[in-house]
Parts: structure tokens; sequence; C-alpha cells
């Protein structure tokens, strides 16, 4: 019901009970009512230590919380006792409630249809959420039943800063997210595995909007073999996606274990910022030594991230917890930042000064000119001659250089290197210049046909020779080699 109403499948759906755990919240609309959903657990009468006891407190407080309740039962299975009780709860309460009862497509749901109507909550709402039916009937008995003073909100334009929590089960990232916002809005406890959702909870830290968003733990593939925990896998990595900060949480006494090694580089693939959050932090013996070890061990088998900030932390008695949003606001600032192309090339210029790339089949390669394409993450273009030649190495070293010269540690930067396009290349967009030379115009049939000269005019006398210019002999009028003259009269 809450994915139909939100548009998207935000919820872990499942054939078993006790899926959802935590409350979670989204903005979802029917016909021309925006809606301000909260997913709830289901409702167990218990009151104790247990987790169950533990859900029910959640649901109870996102009632307290809603300005309309809706009701749903199962229309297939009928009205059971934990429904009646929680319609005790919710007439306690006194507010407004619409009674749906969900999965009555067909007629096998026509018994719980007529059942529902001993809750009290007036006619109830036959509908099928996995279809769709029904939905019509839901927007008119939501108006019905709406408070009259409904106030709307005018919306934040700026948008919040989002940031996922992750890490291995029981690493103490519920904990955290209690301990930042103030108040136990997340189920927690000694059980791993208790957080399925990607719950997100939205919270203001210093004048700053932030969305914070608690997710399943991520264990090693070959161990995820069900179903749920695929599903709650598949979740977390999604909100990873659509995160600008990831705090990574890690337990102090197994910390950088491989699982963690692959979150952070899985992180760093998705071009988010890192920040590493070490928990439990009231457990570790000898705290500055221990500090000393794990940031270096964070730079030698983490190199793409070096210099990502690393925060000691205890969720549960708050020790060092005040060093982790400034943190996080440095690195998001980081993550976001643009640089001028004067000052870019002005670095190239120095950085292959430093360390000039090598040749590559005895050719040189030529950097040339860069610019930045985009932020978020910080992304660049370097044009370059032979630029598919470049070693990997060279560009690793380009990276290094730009996260030590603009103060963009642990930040994600991408380096694509292209060759600028060569104007006499076959293809080439300009075609051969007018400068270009000769012998390349012949090679490429593109130069124009030769004027044709003009025929010289050849001197009086007998023509001999035959080359382009004939040459004249002229014999003399009298001594050796005269012309014989004839006698008059003849």
């Amino acid at each position: 019901m809450f994915n139909r109403l939100a548009g998207k499948k935000l919820a872990i759906v499942d054939d078993r009970p006790g899926v959802t755990r935590d409350r979670r919240y989204a903005s979802g609309r029917i016909g021309d009512l925006d809606l301000e959903l909260i997913d709830t657990a289901g409702f167990e009468d218990v009151s104790d230590e247990s987790l169950e006891a533990r859900m029910r407190t959640q649901t109870e407080k996102a009632v307290d919380e809603a300005d309309l309740v809706l009701f749903v039962i199962d229309a297939r299975e009928g009205v059971v006792p934990l429904d009646r009780i929680f319609a005790d709860l919710l007439r306690r309460r006194d507010m407004p409630v619409v009674m749906i009862a969900n999965k009555a497509e067909g007629k096998a749901g026509d018994a719980g249809v007529g059942e529902a109507y001993a809750l009290g909550f007036g006619e109830p709402v036959p509908l099928s959420a996995e279809h769709g039916e029904g939905l019509a009937d839901l927007y008119a008995a939501i108006m019905a039943a709406a408070p009259q003073d409904w106030e709307e909100e005018v919306e934040d334009l700026e948008k919040p800063i989002r940031i996922a929590i992750v890490g291995r089960p029981n690493a103490g990232k519920s904990t955290l997210v209690n301990r930042l916002i103030g108040e136990d809005r997340m189920l927690t406890g000694p059980e791993a595995g208790i957080t399925r959702d990607s719950i997100s909870v939205d919270w203001e830290w210093d004048n700053r909007r932030i969305r914070l968003v608690d997710t399943a733990g991520l264990r090693r593939k070959a161990r995820v073999q069900e179903k749920l925990e695929k599903l709650s896998t598949a979740d977390t990595i999604r909100a990873i996606t659509f995160a600008e900060v990831v705090i990574l949480v890690m337990d102090e006494a197994n910390a950088f274990e491989t699982q963690d090694l692959q979150i952070a580089d899985l992180v760093e693939r998705e071009g988010r910022a890192l920040v590493y959050a070490v928990s439990k932090w009231d457990l570790a013996k000898e705290p500055n030594v221990r500090l000393a070890e794990l940031r270096e061990e964070a730079d030698r088998v983490l190199p793409q991230l070096r210099g990502a900030p690393l925060i000691a932390l205890s969720g549960l008695t708050g020790r060092g917890l005040d060093r982790l949003m400034p943190a996080i606001l440095k690195v998001h600032k980081d993550w976001s930042a643009k640089i001028k192309t004067r000052d870019l090339n002005d670095w190239l210029a120095m950085a292959v000064q430093r360390h000039p790339p090598p040749a590559v089949n005895g050719k040189r390669i030529k950097p040339k000119y860069m610019a930045q394409t985009k932020a978020r993450p910080p992304t660049f273009v370097l044009f370059s001659s032979r630029a598919d030649e470049m070693p990997e190495h060279y560009r690793r070293y380009l990276v290094n250089s730009i996260r030590e010269s603009f103060d963009l540690p642990g930040v994600p930067v991408r380096v694509t290197v292209k060759s600028g396009s060569n104007p006499y290349a076959e293809g080439g967009e300009k075609g051969p210049a007018r400068t270009a030379p000769r012998r390349f115009q012949k090679a490429t049939g593109s130069a124009p046909p030769a004027p044709a000269r003009p025929k010289p005019k050849a001197a009086k006398g007998k023509n001999v020779g035959k080359g382009p210019v004939a040459r004249a002999i002229v014999r003399p009028r009298s001594g050796p080699g005269a012309k014989p003259t004839r006698p008059k009269g003849r």
C-alpha cells in the first residue's frame, strides 16, 4: 500500500510477515492530494524488551505524528485478534481513520470486507494495492475523513545534503543515527540485521538541511542466501547510488576488513564522497596509537581514496561525535568543487615540468590543455597528443597531484584523456587547410589542378630541339656558312 501511494517500490515487500520494522517516510499522491506517508511495522501486542515490542513502540510514535490513519487489514484472512487490539488503540487516540480491506480482488475477500464493519470505523474501502484497484474509492474516503484545517506547507527550495550510512551488520549504524538526531528513531539492539529497509530521516544541523539514510548491513556476497537479504542488499546499494556523502561505519575491533574495503571501493566507483567512522571507540585500548594505525592502514589499502577523513566515535556515549558533521560538510564542499580553467592549466604546466610523461615507442606524449567538465565528483578532460598511449600510472599521478594541489582529499577525481581533433586527418571536420603542404595535398587528392603554362613564342628561323622553348639558328648573309644566292635572270 505504501509503495502504491508513493508511486515507487521503496519498501521491501515479501510474503512473510514482519518484513517492515522501522517506520519509513515518503512523499505520495492520490488524485490531486499530496500526501506525506509513514509506513509502519506490523502491530504486536507485547510490551517486554523483545524486538516486537520495540517495533510496536515505533508504530505508536508514527500514529502520534499522523493526521490521518489508513488502517489496513487482509480481506482474505478477515479480522484477526490483533486487528481488534489495534482498533482499540486507535479509538483511544480519537483521530480520523480510514478502514481499508486490502487484497479484495475477486470474490475471495468479500467475507473479510463484511467483517471489517465490526471494528467500528465506518464503511471499509475494498481495494487491491498490488493491482491498483479501488484507489478512486480510497481518495473519496480520505477527502471525507480528512480534517478541514490541514495546513499546506511551503516547499523549501534548498535541497538537503543526502548522507547514506553503510557498513557491515551490527557495526552501529542505527545507533549512530539515533545519537545524531537525539531520539530513538531507529530500532537498535544486540541482534544483527535488525534494519532491513533503507530508512531516511530529515534533520537539520547548523541551519543546514540533512537527510540521513540508514541502510541494512552488507555482508559478503557468498553469505547472502535468503531472498529478503538480497532485497535489503539491493536497497542499500541503491541508497549509495543516490547519496552525496557516504559514511562507512566500521567496528573498531575489526576495521578495514575485506567487506569494508569492498564497500569503500563501491563508493569510489559510484563517485560519492566518503567519510570513515570507526564506532565503539569507547572500547578501544590506547586510542591514540590505534587511531594512527587506522589512518596509515586506510591510506595503504585504499590509495584511490587517500586522505578521506577518519572519525573515531562512539554512538552509545556520543564520544567524538562533534567532529563528524564538520568533516562531512568539508568533504561535501570538496566533492562539489569547481576549479578555474586558468588555475588548472597553470597546475598542468608545473605538473608536467616536475614529472614529464614517458616516451612511448620513442615518441613523447605532450599534454596540452585541461578543463573541468563537471563537479560532483570533480571530472576533468585532458587534451594530449597520443592520448590512447598514455600509461595508467601517469594518469594516477595527475589525479593524486590534483588532490594535493587543490586540497581535495578523499574525493573521487575523474580524469579523461583525449586527443585533439587533427584537421589534416582523414575524415576531419575542417578538411585540408590552404597552408597544408603540397605533398599532403597530392597524397590526399585535394590539391587543385595546376594551371596550364602559356606557350612561349619561338624566335624567327628554323626551330631545333624538342624542349618546351624552341631555339632558333640564323644563318649569316655573307661569309662562310652563308646561304648561296641564285643568279639573276634564272
